[in-house]
């Protein structure tokens, strides 16, 4: 891959949160300069590993994944990453030139592009302007939109308002803001426990709490969508809509 040379001119009116995971220390170096210089907040780890070890202050708009990664491959970490952030953009970058590998990755993995490698860093830069402005119209446009205030929740047509009760508030709160979106039912259950006066939330009162705000959540929704929240096998739940939280 050729130099990547610093260019001002094309840099980009909003800043998009990009993280990028490649194995290649000096070519994710080169790769993170770039897009900073062109107006990209970028966070760059070597590992799906290192990535599930991330915290970052803000949510992330775009991914850029090397395909060869040590322990957890690009596609398998594309197909995560989509399947917890629908919304985000992906790009794969890899030196595999077979059509099968760029097939999974669209197929399987739920890419948006497939770039190979040496690749132009323009081309790049291009790529993610491109994703992040689609990105940042879904989180305007096409998410569901929560008011915290009146407890309101739009869908994203805004063609049904559903008014939440407190808890059912919490938690749509609680899981959009939590890491893949995912929380332990014991978690959940301490939201809404008071040990003062002996308030404790059981399995049961969580299984009802869910079930009713999942039947709530499928008024607004198309017949034949995926539940919004869905049972995570050992561990609890997870939100699988995007909300945007208005306060």
């Amino acid at each position: 891959m050729r130099p990547y040379s610093i260019n001002t001119s094309n840099r980009t009116s909003q800043a998009f949160n990009v993280v990028l995971v490649e194995d290649d220390l000096h070519l994710r170096k080169e790769i993170a300069e770039h897009l900073k210089g062109n107006g990209f907040v970028v966070f760059d780890v070597s590992s799906a590993s290192a990535l599930d070890d991330l915290v970052t202050p803000d949510l992330i708009d775009l991914y850029v994944l090397d395909l060869n990664l040590p322990g957890e491959s690009g596609l398998s970490l594309s197909k995560r990453i989509r399947s917890t952030h629908p919304f985000v953009g992906i790009v794969i970058i890899t030196a595999r030139l077979g059509l099968n590998d760029k097939l999974a990755s669209y197929s399987h993995g739920g890419a948006d592009f497939y770039l190979n490698k040496p690749f132009s860093p323009e081309e790049l830069v291009l790529i993610l302007q491109n994703l992040g402005r689609r990105v940042k119209k879904i989180d305007v446009e096409g998410g569901w939109s929560l008011s915290l205030r009146d407890r309101i929740l739009l869908s994203p047509d805004l063609s049904h308002k559903l008014r939440l009760t407190g808890r059912e508030k919490t938690l749509l709160v609680a899981l959009s803001q939590a890491k893949d979106n995912t929380l332990e039912s014991g978690y959940i259950s301490d939201l809404f426990t008071n040990p003062d006066v002996d308030d404790f939330m059981s399995k049961h009162a969580l299984e009802e709490l869910i079930a009713r705000l999942r039947r709530k959540l499928k008024t607004a929704q198309t017949a034949d969508a995926e539940p919004a929240i869905k049972s995570v096998w050992g561990v609890g739940y997870q939100l699988c809509i995007h909300i945007n939280v208005e306060y």
